[in-house]
């Protein structure tokens, strides 16, 4: 009997309560109230946030170079896998064919979500792993998110950033043009988090 798929989507991103150095990933289910939080570290969180805001590095990141590397022998991702959770600990499925054969590569769900979205691929769970560690919302929960992230209607995700640690980081005096100038600025020192912040600046002036 084949075990029930559910899809997921991600709805944010944000410093971890628990962990110093930490992201949680919330996916919830697309078709129910149920949010699936997963841990990941600072480079994969700052891989997935930059593949959300669009923002491209000045050099191809990791999962860049898998992309890049997949395009070159002609492999597709096709889906991501939530594939097993031991312990605590997820497990992940990249889901690849090269148009004739289908394979499975394992790997951790921050590393196979940050190359999924480079493939614009289906991120998917299986039941009994929703149901063991999803969080359902109460009505309640669920009005506070939607209010939450309604404003940002334009993109389902949030990516929470923490209040800069730069003293006059308020970009809302600068010109659209010194805007630029920053952004090119601080994507060629592969700063993501400021890049991302002058990217909203940005966005709202449009």
């Amino acid at each position: 009997m084949e075990v029930k798929k559910i899809k997921l989507e991600i709805l944010g991103l944000s410093s971890s309560q628990s962990q110093t150095g930490s992201f949680a990933l919330v996916l919830g289910e697309s078709e129910g109230n149920r949010r699936l939080p997963i841990i990941i570290g600072m480079f994969e969180a700052q891989a997935i946030a930059i593949e959300i805001e669009k923002i491209v590095p000045n050099r191809p990141m990791t999962h860049d170079l898998f992309k890049s590397f997949a395009n070159a022998f002609h492999f597709h991702v096709d889906e991501i896998v939530i594939s097993d959770l031991k312990e605590g600990v997820f497990f992940a499925k990249i889901v690849c064919t090269d148009g004739l054969k289908k394979s499975e590569i394992d790997a951790r769900p921050s590393d196979a979500i940050a190359v999924g979205l480079r493939f614009d691929a289906p991120i998917f769970t299986y039941e009994n792993i929703l149901a063991e560690a999803g969080i359902v919302l109460t009505d309640e929960e669920e009005e506070e998110e939607k209010e939450r992230t309604e404003p940002k209607a334009e993109s389902k995700v949030k990516v929470k950033k923490e209040s800069s640690s730069r003293k006059g980081d308020d970009f809302k005096n600068y010109t659209v043009d010194k805007l630029n100038e920053l952004l090119k600025e601080a994507i060629d020192k592969e700063d993501y988090e400021r890049a991302a912040k002058i990217r909203d600046e940005l966005g709202k002036r449009n």
